[in-house]
């Protein structure tokens, strides 16, 4: 019977390369990730089960008055994936295309990502369907504590932990908080994480994404032997995860060749002033035509002659169409899922190491747990530890996922998904089934 069932899940998992990516929903590309992993390791198959599926999903379709008297209802969701290590954590998002499946799928993301630098949660993720472009801020604010009123019974710094995510910012975490605080009766900080500093929010956390990429890309260096002094850095996305890393990245010897936006990019083979560019970034609105570097599309941006690419923008930016034009050795993904499972396979093969997203950009989940434990212990820590802190776990983890892809022979994905897997099995395994 679980051959049977073991084989009828194959039928339903496989991603075929002759069908197009855009067939299949956002969790169904999740799942067949895991199945590629988790078919290779010796875990219980009953706990490989467990882990296929979210433990929770909350479809709820809740009214909210707008400003000119009218009500509107929305529909929103929130997914918790594994709670076997720890409270789910993730954000929550307010955006038109937001569906069930990617909440479900972005929820397992997050679990990987948790366990892959070892900080005790599971994963969870959320949204709202709307357009906040088309919203004022007090409907906006209506909206966040109407959806925070129905996520209640299932959030909680204990249970499931929020955070900001796409259209959604610090004050959006403030308005939560403060409405959650409001339903128990007394203030609970530690119900979400990218709060404001003024209510409980760690210092450090705007940078912490971009100072994790800086953490793994210095350890990738130091065990491939690439000097880090005077590398060549190209940067696609210039928004807080890009231009902080360029300035991290400049600032910590690098040359910075190359930067990109939405609107185009600039480059210069003997290195960007990257104060300057952000300088002009704040001013105009896009790091196109700033002074010292010649214009250069996104797409040539992929392709340069340069040591390290970050890609810090969209998603499938790193495909079968250029993965073989790459010519940097390290690929760092500051952006989730610029690199198509088609494009890993050619780099891997080409031996470029790419550091995936659930190692790369874990910074951020990192010093949110940061804040997390603050606001438990109503004990607040200086920048200088909260990145102490960050350099110790991002570090250890690199280490944890390039020791298994040297062992296992296998890509920096697949090392990361082993590792993060094999946590959260543990877990369940140690746990047990109840009753």
């Amino acid at each position: 019977m679980r051959d049977e069932l073991s084989r009828e899940r194959e039928k339903k998992t496989m991603v075929p390369e002759a069908k197009s990516s855009k067939q299949f929903n956002p969790f169904e590309i999740a799942q067949y990730q895991y199945d590629s992993v988790v078919k290779k390791m010796d875990i219980d198959e009953g706990i490989k089960e467990i882990m296929r599926y979210p433990e929770r999903v909350l479809h709820v379709s809740f009214p909210v008055k707008m400003d000119d008297g009218s009500i509107r209802v929305f529909h929103g969701f929130r997914a918790q994936h594994s709670t076997a290590r720890g409270p789910a954590k993730g954000g929550i998002r307010f955006h038109p295309d937001v569906t069930l499946e990617e909440v479900k799928a972005l929820a397992m993301w997050m679990t990987w990502k948790c366990a892959t630098v070892g900080i005790p949660f599971g994963g969870g993720k959320g949204g709202v369907i709307c357009n906040p472009k088309e919203m004022s801020a007090s409907e906006i604010e209506r909206l966040t504590r109407r959806f925070t009123t129905e996520l209640s019974a299932i959030i909680g710094p204990t249970r499931d932990i929020p955070a900001p995510d796409v259209y959604t910012n610090a004050q959006t975490m403030a308005w939560i908080m403060d409405t959650y605080s409001m339903h128990v009766g007394e203030p609970v900080p530690a119900v979400v994480t990218g709060k404001p500093l003024a209510i409980g929010g760690s210092a450090g956390r705007n940078e912490a994404t971009a100072r994790g990429v800086f953490f793994v890309v210095r350890e990738a260096c130091r065990n491939l032997n690439i000097p880090l002094a005077g590398a060549r850095v190209a940067i696609q996305g210039f928004g807080n995860a890009g231009s902080i890393a360029a300035r991290l990245f400049f600032e910590g010897g690098c040359k910075v060749v190359a930067v990109s936006d939405s609107k185009g990019g600039i480059f210069n083979p003997n290195g960007l002033a990257i104060p300057k560019v952000i300088a002009h970034k704040e001013r105009v609105g896009t790091v196109v035509g700033a002074e010292g570097g010649e214009d250069i599309s996104n797409e040539d941006l992929l392709e340069l002659d340069c040591d390290i690419l970050i890609p810090a923008a969209l998603e499938n930016q790193l495909t079968g169409a250029n993965a073989s034009r790459v010519k940097a050795r390290i690929v760092a993904e500051a952006a989730n899922g610029p690199t198509t499972p088609e494009a890993d396979r050619i780099l891997f093969e080409r031996g470029v190491t790419v550091i995936p997203d659930i190692l790369a950009n874990a910074g951020g989940v990192t010093v949110s747990y940061f804040e997390w434990v603050q606001n438990l212990q109503s004990s607040y820590w200086p920048e200088e530890k909260v990145n102490k802190r960050l350099e110790l776990i991002m570090t250890r983890s690199f280490e944890d996922v390039f020791s298994v892809a040297k062992q296992q022979g296998v890509h920096m994905r697949e090392a990361a998904y082993m590792v993060a897997i094999r946590r959260v099995a543990d877990a369940i395994r140690v746990r047990g089934i109840y009753p």
